[in-house]
This record gives C-alpha cells, structure tokens and sequence, in this order.
C-alpha cells in the first residue's frame, strides 16, 4: 500500500490527538494580536504578525500532506512572491513558464525585472529542452493553468539542480494528493490553498513548503516583516476545509475523468485537454509523475459566442474565476489574456453527482449544436 495513502488520517486526527476532557474537537478560533509575555519574550506566541495558534495548527497539518516544513500566507500569489522575493537579486535569471498562471508572469515582469532580475519565459513543455545553465531559480507549474500541458519534475529538477538552480513547483492544481513535487526531487512547493484544500470558496490563503529549512527561514521572516499575514479566520476556514480534501478531491477528480471522456466524443466540442485522457500527448508522464488527473478540464467550442452561450445555459456550473470548490465552474479563459483559442473554456469539477453533472453539461452543449 502506498504509504502517503495514510497521510489524511493522520492529518486529521494530529489536532484532537490526546485532547483532554472537555475540549473542543474542533479547532478554536483564535483571533488574538497579542499574547502575555510575564518576565520574558520567550514564549511560543509573542504577537499575531509573528505567528498565532491558528496559523500553527494549519501550517502542522498541511506539513503532514506535504511531509515538510510549512509556512501559510495570505494567498497563492502570496507564497510565489515571497519565494521569488526572497531568493532572487539583481543579476539573477529566473524560468518562469509562459503558459502557467498570468498573474505569475505580470508579478515578475513588473516588480523582479525592473529590480534587475532576468526573467525568462518559456512552455512548459518547452521545459525538457531548456537550457538551465545560469538560473537562479527554476519556476515549474503542471499541469500548467489553463492550458494543461506538463513537464518532468523529476528531470528538470535533476538538470536545475546540476546548474546550481532552486527548483519550485506551484502545485496548485493537483494538490500534496494528486502530485508530491518534494518527492520527485523539487526544492519548494508553493500552492493557493483558496481552491481545492479550502474548497468552499470562502477564503484566500496559500502556503510554502520545503525540505530545507533555510528556504522556510526565509519565507518566514519575509512574512513577518513584509507584515504579509494570512487573516485569523481566514486561516481557520482552510484549516476546516482541508478536513475533508481528501473526499471532495476523490470525487471531483474521478467526475472529471469521466466527464472529459464524454465531453470528447460530444458533437458540440471541438477538442477536450484533460490528464487522464488517453490522447493527451504526455500521458505517460501523468501516469508515472501523478497520482490522480485532477479536477480541470479544458473544453474548446466553436468560438467566443459558443463558449459564452453554453456557460450561460448550464445551470450546474457557476460562471467564475478560480478553482477547486465544490460547485462546479467555467470560464472562458482568453477573457483573461491566456494565449488559448476564443472558445477555450476552463471546466473546474465540483462535487455534484457526476450523472446529474453530466446531464447539465449534454444539455447546454446541445443548444449550441
């Protein structure tokens, strides 16, 4: 049996371990700035912008899935920016890829390359034939957002490494159970915890975990004097929705499989990306590197008004930006800037019955058709 299998038992049952009498099994909300510091300053809490109970109880148990060290802040952009911020100079090069989250690229074209850093955009699946020589850092997002392409963790880590790169896996797509980048040989994971761990799109936060403790020191002290804190009950939501990650991820991503298989033979769409798909043209390495397919699914219709007229005719998917909850949703992803055609549309599976999902989507489809 695979060992990381046991990992969200123990991950939920590391904060009611030994409780004693009378205290709650859920965790308490703690929303406190300042704790007492009688005689001294040593203490496990001193203020809230330098660590609180909350932010220790979820960094522990997002540290059980990851099986490393882990740091929340208060976004997914929140946990990129303070890596990059924190390990790159001026005269440094960094990989970012071309085709992953926009929000990525603009942050480094507007904040990294006027402070003198190189920043170099490439595919992702470009990344098995980039030279790594002379990078810094080594940016990895696969599946990459949206276009759901992939590359090889474990090679590109293996090449960046020899060149003296750290190598950092946005993993927010598929999450510590769909895709484990440490073990793969990765340097730092980086994740927003606003999709799938959260799930009830009710909270912004992210996370940064690493094996190594002196990238974590960093990001830390990063957090605490950039004063870029995640929110107390922010922090508490995520803490309850990664509770049950483990079967709202099952389902969407088993929905999804089934689905993309379907959406491929229907009339109505012209092509359909997806992991595990038979067709997508790195399926072997979503087979060895991944252990689920995920919850994404791209669909292309015939145009911008196709695309717009059947987001508006299902009634089970919810027109919005963002991922991973547990009410499916679309968007039409060139509205954004991606570089995807005009009909390209961004299916997240949520948790609805995968039938009645279906039936949703076949009908939508059909009045375009």
């Amino acid at each position: 049996m695979d060992p990381h299998s046991f990992l969200p038992a123990e991950m939920l049952h590391h904060h009611v371990a030994d409780l004693p009498a009378g205290v709650p099994i859920a965790l308490p909300l703690t929303p406190a700035s300042t704790f007492a510091l009688p005689g001294t300053t040593d203490a496990p809490f001193t203020y809230g912008r330098a660590g609180t109970p909350t932010w220790s109880a979820l960094e522990q148990a997002l540290g059980i899935l990851e099986q490393a060290e882990t740091v929340v802040v208060p976004s997914g952009m929140a946990a990129i920016s303070a890596v990059l911020l924190t390990h790159l100079t001026s005269g440094d090069r960094v990989l970012l890829p071309s085709d992953g989250y926009y929000a990525t690229r603009s942050f480094a074209e507007r904040f990294l390359a006027p402070a003198g850093v190189e920043v170099v955009l490439r595919k992702t699946a470009e990344y098995a034939h980039q030279d790594l020589s002379g990078f810094a850092l080594v940016l990895v997002e696969t599946p990459s957002n949206p276009g759901l392409d992939l590359c090889d963790i474990a090679e590109v880590s293996a090449r960046a490494h020899a060149a003296g790169a750290l190598v950092v896996v946005d993993n927010t797509t598929l999450t510590p159970l769909g895709q484990r980048p440490l073990d793969l040989g990765a340097d730092v994971v980086v994740a927003s915890d606003t999709k799938a761990p959260n799930g009830h799109s009710d909270a912004l936060l992210g996370h940064v975990a690493s094996r190594d403790p002196r990238v974590l020191e960093r990001v830390r002290e990063w957090r605490t004097l950039a004063g870029g804190i995640p929110g107390q009950l922010e922090t508490w939501l995520v803490h309850r929705g990664l509770e049950t990650l483990e079967l709202r991820f099952d389902r969407m991503c088993t929905s999804a499989q089934v689905l993309a298989e379907r959406l491929a033979e229907h009339p109505a769409v012209v092509a359909v990306v997806h992991p595990g798909l038979e067709d997508h043209p790195q399926r072997e390495l979503a087979a060895r590197q991944m252990a689920r397919a995920g919850s994404l699914i791209g669909i292309t219709l015939a145009g911008e008004d196709a695309a717009e007229r059947f987001l508006a005719a299902a009634r089970l998917v919810v027109p919005a930006t963002s991922f991973g909850g547990v009410h499916t949703s679309g968007e039409r992803r060139a509205r954004w800037g991606d570089a995807v055609p005009g009909g390209f549309v961004r299916l997240s599976v949520g948790c609805e019955p995968t039938e009645a999902l279906w039936h949703d989507l076949d009908e939508a489809l059909r009045a375009q058709h």
